[in-house]
């Protein structure tokens, strides 16, 4: 059984005087341990299905089955639930607790679990040891560089144990070098069975993920190595994105 199988989902918003089709008709399908970039030209429709997968909204029609259990129609609370026991977020601008240590922060979503101190605290601990930042628990945000609050941030993310990891334009913030440290720690999340879906503008990231997805006017136009797709993404994009595509590739592929 598929993580994510969404089925003819369609979603129009209805601006009063006219309506914008977002979504028309998409179908997709993820396995669990999968690692899948959503890519596409601004409009494309990709900010939307991730709504969709994230369960922060919810299809004008079509089926969303996310765990075996069909989404598409639950209430705003239950919704709620199933963010907080099946996904885990990571966004582009952090969404920490400015006042909080990172030990804190990634203690949080525990809170609405109903854990006990300790056991929050063991569980916080071994998710900041994941992303490799055990000496930095005690910092607050505005001490940490840009690519350690992103790592309190995805660790804040799997301390849930989630079934998918979902990541909103996780580099989008960050320079080149601390972008790349970030992909390699995604990488090692998907080697060790987490199952991601990660939403991207920049064709140099979607490429070093196993599977692409390429949305164009709310349709599924490519699904393949993330590479071929990633490439086909940039090439639509314009001549100045294609050459910064092939320099990043040629980059990596000079890096031992």
């Amino acid at each position: 059984m598929a993580l994510i199988d969404l089925s003819n989902i369609v979603k129009t918003y209805d601006l009063g005087h006219q309506k914008v089709h977002a979504l028309r008709g998409l179908d997709v399908r993820i396995e669990r341990n999968e690692f899948v970039a959503c890519v596409g030209q601004s409009g494309s429709g990709k900010s939307t299905l991730m709504n969709i997968i994230g369960c922060l909204d919810v299809p004008t029609s079509g089926r969303y089955v996310l765990s075996g259990r069909d989404v598409s129609d639950l209430t705003d609370d239950e919704l709620a639930d199933v963010r907080n026991l099946e996904i885990g977020f990571v966004f582009q601008s952090f969404q920490l607790l400015p006042r909080a240590t990172a030990l804190e922060n990634v203690e949080l979503p525990l809170i609405y679990r109903g854990l006990s101190k300790k056991e929050r605290r063991e569980r916080a601990e071994h998710a900041l040891e994941t992303v490799t930042l055990t000496d930095r628990m005690t910092h607050r945000p505005a001490e940490l560089s840009g690519g350690q609050r992103q790592r309190v941030a995805i660790a804040r993310a799997l301390v849930t144990q989630p079934s998918l990891l979902l990541a909103d334009e996780p580099t989008g913030n960050l320079d080149s070098k601390t972008g790349e440290e970030i992909v390699r720690l995604f990488l090692e999340l998907h080697e060790k069975g987490n199952t991601i879906v990660l939403v991207t503008h920049e064709p140099k990231l979607a490429a070093r993920c196993p599977r692409a997805v390429r949305l164009v006017d709310g349709l599924v136009v490519a699904d393949g190595k993330g590479r071929d797709v990633a490439l086909a993404n940039a090439e639509a994009l314009g001549a100045e994105t294609l050459a910064a595509f092939q320099a990043a590739e040629a980059q990596q592929a000079r890096t031992p």
